[in-house]
């Protein structure tokens, strides 16, 4: 299943894949499948999935509100491993889930259940690269890429040790602070970029955190082999639906072309 990350990253007839992301049950559970098949119609290479939950200290307010109110409406991490199931037969699908999440039922049942539901990978995105090596076994033996976070601040010594044990790609977090809309890219992305890229080869390098309009997406395309588009896609899909997604996602895609 993680060979269809690979796949994805490596041929997609664009200068960089495009990789949304969208939150497992928001605005509601249907609509959450819909928004999936939105973003595989759109032109979108690899999903991410977000798992809802109460505390995600990584993620701006659009997407804590949409979590926020996933949980509110009853959203399970099984509601969410069936959109997965049902996106993940059009494109390979990443989830974003928090480590409480994982570890409430043991490491080895939840990867056991996310490949079941079809899942290529997933990223935990609190969970220390020193206490990932549980975590990044039991993914290897059911076939699922366990992706690594870096950030500006990562440590030259820190960031070689996670290249080497980096599965599917290395995901860039552009700027320190969380998720959300920005005005400009981060000045310093570019080097970052590159010193990730030295230390992840021959992993694909994806960066995320602050895209949102279609000329930040193709001045990160420029540098990097995947765009991830969080808080822009969360936020249409509560103001529209499936077809918002669809517009916004179809607008990114060609922005890469």
């Amino acid at each position: 299943m993680s060979d269809r990350i690979a796949a994805a990253l490596a041929d997609h007839g664009r200068r960089a894949a495009l990789m949304p992301y969208l939150m497992g049950g928001f605005p509601d559970l249907h609509t959450s499948r819909a928004v999936g098949e939105a973003c595989a119609d759109a032109g979108a290479d690899v999903v991410e999935l977000g798992v809802p939950f109460s505390d995600p200290l990584a993620d701006g307010p659009v997407i804590h509100a949409a979590a926020t109110r996933a949980l509110a409406a009853g959203v399970t991490v099984d509601d969410v491993l069936g959109v997965c199931e049902a996106i993940a037969a059009r494109l390979p699908v990443v989830l974003m889930v928090y480590a409480n999440t994982v570890l409430a039922g043991g490491a080895e049942r939840f990867a056991a259940r996310a490949a079941e539901a079809g899942a290529a990978g997933i990223i935990v995105p609190d969970l220390p690269h020193d206490e990932a090596a549980e975590m990044r076994a039991v993914c290897d033996a059911r076939g699922l890429a366990l992706v690594p976070l870096v950030a500006p601040t990562t440590p030259e010594d820190r960031l070689a040790a996670i290249g080497r044990d980096a599965r599917g790609f290395v995901y860039t977090v552009s700027l320190a602070g969380t998720t959300g809309e920005r005005d400009e890219l981060a000045p310093a992305l570019t080097a970052l970029v590159a010193r990730v890229r030295a230390a992840a080869e021959p992993l694909p390098v994806a960066v995320g955190f602050g895209i949102a309009r279609p000329e930040q997406a193709r001045a990160v395309a420029q540098i990097a082999d995947g765009v991830i588009v969080g808080s822009r896609v969360v936020r249409a899909a509560g103001e529209g639906g499936a077809a918002a997604v669809r517009e916004v996602v179809g607008s990114l895609a060609d922005a890469l072309r």
